[in-house]
């Protein structure tokens, strides 16, 4: 009766503890979109102009999709639970200076801190997930629910950033990051283990190379819009960070303990779920910005209207992520699940594509997103386990840190190159504005039903093997 007793509790524990990692996922999208309903107010306020407006958004990319691969090394060795705090704190600490910011560089500054928080809350939060779960038939489900967090929090960040814009004032839409990060950290010590560190260096001559070689590859990617493909400002920061990760390379070979592994790169599931990650980063963020831009300057849309629209799709994919993708991904795969994920992305990607400019959204829209949200709840979680499971239990940071890394690069460069592609492109008599951006992502979609099938071949049940199957090298 006492064991049963423990038992029950230790599992509920661990759901509880579920709950903060997936507010970690949740904070971390909702950070990215709140702000557009805002930029407007944020512009006027601070004084950005409208080539400099951008940043409040790439700021954060840039921090964060820079520091990820840091932030995974780190928490493998001063533990998890620790750098998930650590984190935490200095997240809440950038949205208040965003917050209050009353100039151009401190609102940059800000924003730049919130995504260093990110940095090492992210790689943290899944290496928690992992040892709580890893080897216990609840893992599939749990990787569901966190999931599930990053759309909730895209969502949720469009449809509480026009409020909040709307009836309290732009710089509420970073303090209400604030309340979530003191819970979290005021909760952390109880409902999560503490998951401690092991004995190693913090390869440091790696860590620089890998950090400001990603940062400046997405700060050139994020800028080439702006400032032109091919033009100084794009292709000095490009080349410099190409090099920068060449030495990194050659470091990560010479030393003795690693910033990364890289025979991990060489594990063939690895590699196939960090390339699908990508690759669906490219196809959800760029469909996600197009649909918001369509909503609104094509439908007319209020900020509000705009953010409930996206409900109807979120709601499916939560559904889907938590009760159906982890059953059909115990029965058929993960190579069928993200195969098909990105066929159902694509096709309603196409659906979007040809939506009339004079049409409704319950016609045009609702029937295409639903169809979308469909495949992202397929293949989403399928994909993202994998790319944890397939690494060593020692090295889940890491590998949570590349996974992540590969999500945020996709969705910069495919954001980067279609806000491009739809720039250049005059769409036909009949077509609406954002054609070219809704097909260019179905392209993308399609080359990860080429990535699907052809490089995720495992078997279902790799998806729960847990830590034992991970540290075989």
């Amino acid at each position: 009766m006492t064991s049963t007793i423990r038992d029950t509790t230790i599992v509920r524990r661990r759901w509880w503890g579920l709950t903060l990692i997936a507010a970690a996922q949740f904070a971390v999208i909702m950070d990215t979109s709140i702000i557009g309903v805002a930029l407007p107010d944020i512009q006027l306020a601070l004084g950005f102009t409208p080539e400099s407006l951008s940043w409040v958004f790439n700021a954060y990319v840039v921090a964060f999709g820079g520091l990820l691969l840091l932030g995974g090394r780190l928490a493998d060795v001063f533990g998890a639970r620790r750098m998930f705090a650590i984190g935490w704190a200095v997240l809440l600490v950038g949205s208040v200076v965003a917050g209050a910011a009353g100039d151009v560089p401190i609102e940059i500054a800000g924003r730049a801190i919130q995504g260093a928080g990110a940095a090492l809350i992210a790689p943290a939060a899944l290496t928690l997930l992992m040892t709580m779960f890893g080897g216990t038939s609840e893992l599939p489900r749990a990787f569901a629910v966190y999931g599930a967090a990053a759309p909730i929090g895209g969502s949720v960040g469009v449809f509480l950033g026009g409020v909040l814009t709307q009836w309290a004032g732009w710089p509420w839409v970073f303090y209400a990051t604030v309340p979530l990060a003191a819970l979290v950290l005021a909760l952390t010590p109880a409902l999560l283990p503490p998951a401690a560190g092991r004995r190693a260096r913090v390869d440091g001559w790696g860590a620089v190379t890998s950090t400001a070689g990603l940062g400046l590859l997405v700060f050139a990617i994020v800028r080439a819009p702006e400032a032109g493909w091919l033009t100084a400002a794009t292709l000095v920061p490009f080349v410099a960070g190409v090099l920068l990760l060449i030495a990194f390379v050659a470091i990560e070979r010479r030393v003795r303990e690693p910033l990364l592994r890289l025979s991990l790169l060489r594990r063939p599931l690895l590699g196939g779920a960090n390339v699908a990650q990508l690759l669906l980063g490219a196809t959800w963020v760029s469909m996600w910005f197009f649909l918001n831009l369509h909503l609104q300057n094509v439908l007319h849309a209020t900020p509000f209207l705009a953010g409930a629209a996206l409900l109807p799709m979120t709601a499916l994919i939560v559904v889907g992520m938590t009760t159906v993708s982890p059953r059909l991904a115990a029965r058929f795969g993960t190579r069928a699940m993200v195969t098909w994920g990105f066929v159902l992305l694509a096709v309603g990607l196409v659906w979007l594509a040809f939506a009339r400019p004079d049409g409704s959204y319950v016609v045009d829209v609702l029937p295409a997103t639903l169809v979308a949200a469909s495949g992202m709840a397929l293949a989403f979680v399928p994909s993202l386990s994998t790319a944890i499971s397939a690494a060593p239990q020692q090295e889940a940071g890491v590998a949570s840190g590349l996974v992540n890394t590969s999500y945020q690069i996709g969705s910069a460069l495919g954001l980067a190159v279609l806000t491009a592609l739809v720039a250049s492109v005059t769409p036909g008599a009949g077509a609406a504005p954002y054609t070219g951006g809704f097909l260019g992502a179905a392209i993308v979609a399609a080359l990860g039903i080429l990535a699907g099938w052809g490089l995720l071949r495992a078997p279902a049940s790799r998806l729960s093997a847990g830590p034992a199957a991970r540290s075989r090298d």
